[in-house]
């Protein structure tokens, strides 16, 4: 079928389901989390792209720089989080312990992903580049997504002072997935030093690109304070820092965020700069939900099996390793059960898997690895709740009304 008549006939059917009269459906929890992280968009790009082909693969790959600046302006707004003043309040004893639990999850996820490409030849197959596809998988695996925990916190009757511990575990754990999935994008590319390893030149390379962008931007705040100025000064340097990542075979979710933290750090203008993130927040979001959608393949039934397999291994090991390092570091401000209550991944966990597939997966093997990660994000969101009270025992209250992923002011994280 022409995929113009398939739109059409696709909007004329669109049409004439909001005239259907509504029948009284029973609410659910976790299906409200489903709903609020964005999985309607998701499912529209499901049509548009494999579905009627009106995004087909010659379109992404011409889409691919609208694809850049919306996984860049997801970092950014990771980014703007990792403020030093509100940091430097974690305990040494924590920062040690959530460490050890990240590397924990990340470990156990490439392993996991690895010995899958040597023992299941379909697998193989699909997750290419094996070392930066199985460093990816593990490192996205930790990435829990700050707004989705709080939806499962509110939906499990969590008390708000449990809520923003849980969120500065979130944070970190961020970070340092972050840091992983910048080390898989220098395994993407040859060796070419014998004095240093490829994975640390390219991470000096992102580095840098971080810098220059968020150097542009401080030295613009300088020059001028008109608010309108800064926010088209805002747009620029991340066009820009997404346009290095894309250009250069390196992360623009790596690049943006790097330039952000820089920003909120350096800047008298955070409050503004976070101001200005969030308010594209809403279209950015939209547009990296749709293009997601758009780019999943199902290469082997396989990555049905895998993914839960990695999400489970990845939620074990941190829990394991958070209660088992209570043990030798009590003074730690860390829940019992941190690991399983982060559960919950959002939009950074997406954002990643799109910036692979903008380096390997235009034709190549990072369609699978994103099909693979938007499977995990999605069985985190339906386990959410019930490992939320699983983790902390909270008792079963009137839970709030959730606000929906896409409302103004809300974020994918």
């Amino acid at each position: 079928m022409n995929p113009v008549l398939a739109l059409a006939l696709l909007a004329i059917a669109g049409v004439l389901v909001t005239r259907l009269p509504r029948f009284p459906a029973p609410r659910s929890r976790t299906l409200d989390l489903v709903r609020a992280g964005g999985a309607p968009l998701v499912l529209l790009g499901v049509v548009l792209g494999p579905g009627i082909a009106v995004l087909d693969r010659p379109t992404l790959a011409a889409l691919a720089p609208v694809s850049a600046l919306a996984v860049g302006w997801v970092g950014a707004r990771l980014g703007a989080r990792c403020e030093w003043r509100l940091l430097r309040r974690v305990r040494r004893e924590s920062w040690a312990l959530i460490t050890a639990q990240a590397v924990a999850g990340v470990g156990v996820g490439f392993v996991a992903a690895w010995l899958g490409t040597r023992l299941v030849p379909a697998l193989a197959a699909a997750w290419t580049p094996h070392l930066p596809a199985a460093l990816t998988l593990g490192a996205v695996a930790i990435l829990p997504g700050a707004r989705p925990m709080e939806r499962a916190a509110r939906a499990a009757g969590l008390a708000p002072r449990q809520t923003r511990s849980l969120r500065r575990v979130a944070l970190l754990d961020a970070a340092c997935g972050t840091l992983a999935c910048a080390i898989a994008v220098g395994l993407g590319h040859p060796q070419r030093s014998s004095l240093v390893p490829g994975w640390a030149a390219w991470l000096a390379v992102e580095v840098g690109a971080a810098t220059i962008v968020a150097t542009v931007f401080l030295g613009l705040s300088l020059v001028t304070r008109d608010r309108d100025e800064l926010g088209l000064g805002l747009l620029g340097v991340l066009l820009l820092g997404a346009g290095l990542g894309y250009a250069a075979d390196l992360s623009p979710f790596v690049v943006c965020a790097l330039a952000a933290a820089l920003i909120v750090n350096l800047s008298p203008q955070r409050r503004h700069v976070r101001t200005l993130l969030a308010a594209w927040e809403r279209p950015t979001y939209e547009i990296l939900l749709v293009l997601v959608g758009a780019a999943l393949t199902l290469p082997t039934l396989w990555l049905l099996a895998a993914a839960p397999v990695l999400a489970a291994l990845r939620v074990m090991a941190q829990w394991s390793t958070v209660r088992s390092g209570l043990a030798y570091v009590p003074t730690a401000a860390l829940p019992p059960s941190a690991g399983l209550a982060n559960a919950a991944q959002g939009g950074s966990a997406l954002a990643l898997g799109l910036s692979f597939w903008l380096a390997h997966g235009v034709g190549g093997g990072g369609g699978a690895v994103l099909t693979t990660i938007v499977l995990g994000v999605l069985l985190t969101h339906l386990a959410a709740p019930s490992l939320m009270r699983l983790a902390l025992g909270a008792p079963q209250l009137t839970p709030a009304r959730l606000t929906t992923e896409l409302s103004p002011g809300s974020s994918p994280d």
